[in-house]
């Protein structure tokens, strides 16, 4: 994809450039022509000649000269063919700003369109969307009004009234954009192609996101493993809508019910390293943390303030965020206390007093500075009388210029402290309205740079797997328009994947029942089989402790229980299943949302619902992140040998999580799957039961 036609344009020509003002096709000539940028421009419209002292094209035949990028703002059903002839005008990208497409029900439309584009090659912006900005080139091919400042921070949305919002609030913040583009419906550039391409961008430090949905979560997963672990990493922060949104349909499953709404996108950003704000100010708070600062391994932190109670308060932000207060050296505590007054507190955090000028701020960052046990310095000022903002802001740039420490400031208040803001601003030091804020950033920035210096394992593979097997159960169920395997048929496919299963038969009448049995020389639980019913024991379907002795009077009054509480239901007979030994029921599913296939491991049997102590990954999993999905449960404590009880098989319950992994990844179809419970004992895990949804 050639993306600096997109970015770097020598010439852009402007389908549907218009003479009337407050118009998209009147803006987006005013911004090229007012805003500097360097290159040709070639406005179109067949019913005006001259635009902003251009010349105005009546057809885009009519251009003898090469273009590189196309903006087109004309109505949907005009486009395509508007992109066909740009293209023979040399045209390599297009912004297509025009509405009418699949958000208006006209998804022909747009699958024309990105056909059209990609059989001329041509990168696809939008349709749908407010455009693109290059501050660098001075190229606002959109119609926003505003040219940002330059900086390192690469913007994308997919909402384009987000934007110009973004675009406002960042001129106050001072907050700079290497690269801004609306995405709008995505018919054929997506947020993972920008990210690759972003993060090979030179100008780009950060990549900052507004996603209301995302796609693949595995191709997501991987790409951002590839490129921010063993290269120069690139943070992506993704601010996400619809975070209380349930899954549309009526779900069967546990699994299902319990990853719906926003589970799979914190699994996808968790695997991912991707930066999670919860708000636009987060967001913002974020960008200016990780876009001036190093991204360095930091564990331990310093606040600096001129007042005990934010003082207290930003150290708890900074170890709920994960950070340790560093224990200051005894020659830092020496030095500071030099100078400090006898009342100001010299450990951490360090106090310097309400009635701290300038130069006192400046000496004690400076002590601060060159402490070795602290890796990330946190100045706080709240404006008092005797307070210097200004001279306090300059002492932190003096610092920033001498240290590679990671510094973030919180000047706290608004027109007291809005002269030493500019000069944070100015100087590109991180600064928030709120030091907790600040503790967020730091913290946001650990957790990142720890992710990618992980050295990863290969996904867990087996090659003692029959997928065909499994392959020709689904072909066949396929065939006979059944998408359901309760738990009996369940058992077969997942013993096609080798998971530890009990003995077990399914019985069609009594007398089948008890010559199993016999064989099987074991107390059983008896299961009712039947396609109609997924809870068992809520119509009477479940037993426990039948033997050879006892199981004709048993099957005969199940049969009469089931029959009274559904008697609608078809009822196949019953499975027979080793009775299983004592240990600790969870939960271990798929569930098939947007995002793709995902797996969900957690407390289980009667308490799945209850407590929903469940995490979440997207396969394929190596051993690190089993281990992760294990140890994320508050009930991990309790499997690894809580008060004296013995602990778990841990390596038979990462195979079995690594097993089903691999069979989400082998068959896409699964839309729903529960094995519940699957037992943990010290001795191994054991599947006690199991129900399959395919699509």
């Amino acid at each position: 994809m050639n993306f600096q036609a997109l970015f770097q344009p020598q010439a852009i020509a402007i389908i549907g450039a218009s003479s009337r003002e407050k118009t998209v096709g009147n803006d987006v000539v005013k911004n090229l022509v007012n805003q500097g940028y360097a290159g040709k421009i070639y406005p179109i419209n067949p019913k005006i000649d001259e635009l902003y002292g251009l010349k105005v094209y009546h057809d885009i035949k009519d251009l003898d000269q090469k273009i590189d990028l196309v903006v087109v703002a004309i109505p949907a059903k005009f486009v395509a063919s508007a992109i066909d002839e740009a293209a023979s005008k040399g045209a390599q990208a297009a912004i297509v700003i025009s509405a009418g497409f699949k958000e208006a029900g006209n998804l022909a439309l747009e699958q024309e369109l990105a056909a059209t584009c990609r059989r001329h090659g041509i990168i696809l912006v939008g349709p749908n969307c407010l455009g693109v900005i290059n501050a660098e080139h001075k190229m606002n091919a959109s119609f926003a009004a505003i040219m940002p400042e330059v900086g390192n921070v690469a913007f994308m949305s997919q909402s384009g009234a987000l934007c110009t919002a973004v675009l406002d609030y960042a001129q106050e913040l001072g907050l700079g954009f290497s690269k801004f583009i609306s995405i709008g419906n995505k018919a054929a550039l997506d947020e993972l192609a920008l990210i690759k391409y972003l993060h090979e961008d030179p100008q780009t430090k950060v990549i900052c996101l507004y996603a209301e949905a995302l796609d693949n979560a595995t191709a997501i997963i991987q790409t951002l493993k590839e490129l921010n672990r063993g290269k120069e990493p690139k943070p992506v922060i993704v601010l996400k809508s619809g975070k209380t949104a349930a899954g549309a349909g009526a779900i069967a499953s546990h699994t299902g019910s319990l990853s719906g709404g926003d589970n799979a996108y914190q699994a996808l950003f968790n695997q991912a390293g991707i930066i999670r704000a919860q708000s636009v100010s987060e967001l913002f708070d974020l960008a200016s943390i990780f876009s001036n600062n190093p991204l360095k391994e930091i564990k331990t932190v310093t606040i600096i303030t001129n007042a005990g109670g934010p003082g207290v308060l930003t150290t708890d932000a900074v170890v709920e965020n994960g950070l340790e207060m560093a224990k200051l050296e005894e020659q830092t505590i020496k030095k500071l206390k030099s100078f400090l007054p006898a009342a100001a507190n010299t450990h951490n955090p360090v106090d310097v007093l309400g009635d701290a000028v300038g130069e006192v701020y400046e000496k004690t960052l400076a002590v601060i500075g060159d402490d070795r046990q602290t890796d990330a310095i946190l100045v706080l000022l709240t404006p008092q009388t005797m307070t210097e903002p200004v001279k306090t802001a300059q002492a932190i740039v003096n610092l920033r210029k001498k240290t590679d420490k990671v510094i973030a400031v919180s000047l706290m208040g608004r027109d007291l402290v809005a002269d030493g803001v500019k000069i944070l601003k100015d100087n590109k030091i991180a600064n928030t309205t709120f030091p907790e804020s600040a503790a967020l950033g730091l913290g946001a920035l650990a957790k990142f740079v720890a992710w990618t210096k992980i050295k990863e394992d290969k996904p867990l593979v087996f090659n003692d797997v029959d997928r065909e097997r499994v392959a020709q159960i689904f072909k066949k169920a396929k065939k006979e328009g059944k998408t359901s395997f309760p738990e009996a048929e369940a058992m077969k496919i997942l013993q096609a994947y080798n998971f530890p299963l009990l003995k077990s038969a399914v019985a069609k009448s009594a007398s089948e029942a008890k010559q199993i049995l016999e064989k099987f020389a074991c107390a059983v639980a008896m299961k009712i089989v039947s396609p109609d019913i997924l809870h068992k024991s809520d119509v009477g379907g479940v037993m426990l402790n039948v033997t050879a002795d006892n199981v004709e009077a048993k099957f005969q009054a199940m049969m009469t229980t089931v029959r009274k509480n559904k008697p609608q239901a078809k009822l196949e007979g019953v499975l027979l299943m080793e009775m299983a030994p004592q240990g600790h029921e969870t939960i271990l599913g798929i569930n098939k949302n947007s995002l793709g296939s995902m797996l969900m491991f957690g407390l289980g049997g009667i308490y799945v619902e209850v407590f929903k102590d469940v995490t979440f990954a997207f396969p394929p999993l190596s051993k690190l992140e089993i281990e992760k999905m294990i140890g994320g449960l508050k009930s991990n404590s309790i499997f690894m040998g809580a008060r004296g009880q013995a602990a778990i098989d841990q390596k038979s319950l990462i195979e079995a999580i690594a097993r089903l992994a691999q069979l989400a990844g082998d068959f896409p179809q699964i839309k729903e799957l529960d094995i519940n419970p699957l037992l943990l004992t010290a001795q191994g895990v054991k599947v006690l039961d199991a129900r399959i949804v395919i699509e």
